[in-house]
């Protein structure tokens, strides 16, 4: 049983956190190229230094060392990863980490908005650590901030500042920079942010309990194929977590990190890519590659978002000039706004997210206004409308019979091909069979075997279904008939299809020649 006072279990649902946009990148494909957005090119900057497509509009909700407005609260400085939550007046709140140290007070700080975004208060959520970048929400309605230095941890914090933070140390101690919960799977994957680092995950022993559970790292093989290796010493007592699990596949600079419609999103800044990590098939396959050809429209990728309506909204870590891009479910990739000088010299944006309504967008600008950092809110016509997915093509190949040896012996053979990556479920089932003297014994199936398999990308999975001891015994005891065989086939975005095909047990020649 879990207490409640060993989670922080808010009441609030963050935007986000559920799978709200179509999954686009669920087979491997050729990585995001240059194209037109879809709001067109950016405008000269408004008066808040950014560069906008036509029709939107920006306002500052925060500035650094500063009264948040309508309140007395002092804003942090440099204002980095950020989240949502929607509460039950139809208001929201965000939450955003300060990247300082603790004498400058540092962890992380909430603004309260009315339901018509209007500014109802402001108050810190955590305080006393240090160089707090990015985080992520989680399904419960908590915020982790994660302290971005070699001794860093994860805390769980209240977004409504009615609770104490609390420090997660089995999630491991590292340069940590993102989370992500996946709430399909109950669990967490962490970026680090270093050269050589690792991508995680972290499986609570009681979901959704943080306090203690199981640490691995990621190894890539061939194909993308992800296998996870435990960590032996999360806490990293003498030997960093990275250099703990030899074959460790390191990633360069691990950092923005979200999850959506089982997807996980990785940017990684120092070789400019960005990586879709399947959860479903445990694959993983490059995004975007801003190397790949001159002239890509996004460079030093950083944090980024999955919008409502499935575009990936990514910022840049590159000083002046920093832009947000998007990149659209077709796989292309444009600027969306732009920081211009004065005001944004030598800052980048950060904390991209959007409220739970998805027509405001806001992010940091980490150095604005002199350096103290400023967070900005974006509205306009910002499109409603999911990119069409076509329907989960699948089709099945099953023999129309089997002999009871061949059953016994080999079991049946089936390919199941698919448009796209997939989860495979296949049961073999019997009815129950009438017996001489014995009336029929209902309709209830009995289930002989079970299998599950993943494909990766569009194509064809062939496996063999064969029956348990038991099952083995009940086939050579009972007047089996025929068999089902019943196929169950989900994608990352939850689209199922379900068939079921009848497979007859044959009688061999010689037994009907005897008989």
């Amino acid at each position: 049983m879990i207490r409640r006072r060993e989670f922080i279990a808010t009441g609030l649902t963050a935007a986000g956190t559920l799978a709200v946009g179509p999954a686009f990148f669920r087979a491997a494909a050729q990585p995001a190229t240059p194209g037109p957005g879809p709001y067109g090119p950016l405008r000269p900057a408004d008066a808040n230094g950014l560069m906008l497509p036509d029709g939107f509009r920006s306002r500052v909700v925060a500035r650094g060392l500063a009264p948040v407005s309508g309140t007395s609260y002092s804003w942090h400085i440099f204002s980095d990863g950020a989240a949502t939550y929607r509460t039950p007046d139809g208001g929201w709140i965000l939450v955003s980490n300060s990247e300082a140290t603790a004498a400058t007070g540092a962890g992380a700080s909430a603004i309260r908005f009315r339901p018509d975004g209007r500014i109802a208060g402001a108050y810190r959520i955590l305080r006393g650590t240090n160089a707090n970048c990015s985080g992520g929400a989680t399904p419960w309605g908590s915020w982790l901030s994660c302290e971005e230095t070699d001794t860093g941890r994860v805390w769980e914090c209240d977004p409504t500042g009615s609770r104490a933070a609390v420090v997660r140390p089995a999630m491991g101690v590292f340069k940590h920079e993102a989370a992500a919960v996946d709430p399909d799977d109950k669990r967490v994957y962490l970026s680090e942010d270093v050269g050589d680092g690792g991508l995680y995950r972290f499986t609570p022993a009681v979901w959704p309990n943080l306090t203690s559970g199981l640490l691995e790292v990621a190894i890539v093989g061939p194909g993308g194929a992800v296998s996870w290796r435990p960590v032996p010493d999360p806490a990293a007592t003498t030997v960093p977590t990275r250099r703990q699990v030899p074959g460790m596949t390191q990633f360069k600079r691990g950092e923005g990190l979200w999850w959506d419609s089982g997807i996980v999103y990785l940017a990684t800044t120092s070789d400019q890519r960005i990586h879709a990590l399947n959860t479903v098939t445990d694959r993983i396959d490059v995004l975007y590659d801003g190397k790949a050809r001159a002239g890509q429209p996004l460079q030093s990728v950083d944090n980024l978002t999955v919008s409502p309506w499935g575009d990936l909204f990514v910022c840049e870590d590159q000083g002046e000039d920093s832009e947000v891009g998007l990149i659209t479910p077709a796989r292309v990739a444009s600027p969306f706004m732009r920081l211009t000088a004065p005001l944004h010299s030598d800052s980048e944006f950060t904390g991209p997210v959007f409220d739970p309504s998805g027509t405001r967008f806001y992010v940091a600008s980490q150095r604005a206004f002199g350096g103290v950092g400023a967070v900005l809110e974006v509205t306009g016509p910002f499109r409603r409308s999911p990119a069409p997915r076509p329907p989960l093509s699948v089709s099945v190949a099953v023999p129309h019979s089997v002999t009871l040896r061949g059953l016994l012996g080999r079991g049946v053979a089936l390919g199941v091909k698919a448009d796209r990556g997939v989860r495979v479920s296949v049961a073999l089932r019997a009815g129950r069979t009438r017996r001489p003297g014995v009336a029929a014994a209902g309709r209830r199936q009995i289930t002989l075997g079970r299998r599950t398999r993943s494909l990766g990308k569009a194509g064809t999975l062939r496996l063999r279904l064969r029956p348990g001891r038991r099952a083995r015994r009940y086939l050579r005891l009972r007047r089996v008939r025929r068999l089902s065989v019943v196929i169950s086939v989900v994608d990352s975005e939850g689209n199922k299809r379900r068939i079921t095909e009848v497979v007859k047990i044959r009688t061999p020649r010689s037994r009907r020649r005897r008989s």
